[in-house]
């Protein structure tokens, strides 16, 4: 049950690797799009022993552009809206050093797709799992540049778990309602929440922190790595201070793990989204689940984001400078 078109992926890499020895890839965003790029170059960071990866927020990518930039790299970009200043100017940076470009937007002929070579327009609107496809897209075209460039052995099994991913990140979102409502009643009036995760949900609680508490719902907010909760952050950590863990089923599970124990241990405000109580092991092989996280997480936190707007009277929609002034 794919909610992706992987034979439109594989034909998007099949020319490019046609006409080009591909050598780079770089994903290259703005804010919740640059997080949702984020677990396909986290796949081809830890399955890829040839293809080098690189993650960019667009304006450094346009103000420092890397030498390496040119006819042996491919710039995955993306933008909801396709409409994103600096993630447009990406486009042009990277065709103008002869780069390849596939831009992963939810508007078809918006100036996103205007210079990219390919473009892949995805759902958002109907459904949880279809707010999953610009990252599903990203991580299938990682999947697929792999595949085509050096090979991987491990292949089917993440065809596997994209054709099963989708209605899994669905059902769990449906059933996390009570779970998210337990939430909202209990974070309302928190003055700030920290967010953290590891792997290839790293950057799910990245953007969950600056895009769905900070600018959705005006909380303060700060994110880290699960494995960097020790090197610094735990000392702010006290009794009923909010804290929001997006556990792994997978490799790095250990390492949130770690840092739920000392969580517990002093008593913390803490919800945990773990993927392993959505059964993501039924969508995913032990060998790749791992990769499968932010999908799951992604799905579900929306819930919980939806659940905090409804008893704070904030609709997520709302914006003070966004979209409003000109910045």
């Amino acid at each position: 049950m794919y909610n992706i078109d992987m034979s439109m992926v594989h034909d998007i890499v099949s020319k490019i690797t046609a006409s080009r020895t591909v050598e780079n890839v770089a994903f290259v965003g703005c804010g919740a799009s640059k997080s949702e790029l984020y677990p396909g170059k986290y796949f081809l960071t830890s399955a890829a022993k040839k293809l080098r990866s690189y993650h960019y927020t667009a304006a450094e990518f346009n103000n420092d552009t890397p030498d390496w930039l040119g006819e042996n790299t491919v710039v995955i970009t993306a933008s909801l809206g396709g409409n994103t200043p600096e993630t447009v100017q990406a486009n042009s940076v990277a065709k103008a050093a002869g780069a390849a470009v596939i831009a992963v937007t939810h508007a078809a002929g918006s100036p996103l797709t205007k210079e990219a070579d390919f473009s892949i327009v995805h759902g958002f609107e109907a459904n949880y799992a279809a707010k999953l496809e610009k990252m599903g897209y990203v991580m299938a075209l990682a999947l697929e540049l792999l595949q085509q460039t050096e090979g991987y052995d491990k292949y089917e099994q993440m065809l596997s778990g994209f054709d099963k991913i989708f209605e899994l990140a669905e059902n769990s979102a449906q059933s996390a309602r009570k779970a998210a409502k337990e939430f909202a009643a209990k974070y309302a009036d928190a003055p700030v929440v920290y967010v953290m995760s590891s792997g290839a949900s790293a950057e799910v609680a990245y953007s969950t922190s600056i895009c769905l508490m900070m600018e959705m719902q005006w909380i303060n907010s700060g994110s880290f790595h699960s494995g960097e909760f020790f090197h610094g952050p735990f000392e702010i950590v006290d009794k009923d201070v909010p804290f929001i863990l997006l556990m792994n089923d997978g490799k790095t599970r250990p390492v949130d793990a770690r840092a739920l124990t000392f969580l517990q241990r002093f008593d913390a405000l803490t919800t945990v989204v773990d993927a392993k109580d959505y059964n993501l092991a039924s969508a995913a092989s032990s060998d790749v689940a791992t990769y499968f996280n932010p999908l799951l997480h992604t799905a579900v936190f929306r819930v919980f984001a939806e659940e905090l707007s409804f008893i704070r009277q904030h609709p997520l929609s709302k914006r003070r400078y966004m979209w409003k002034i000109e910045y």
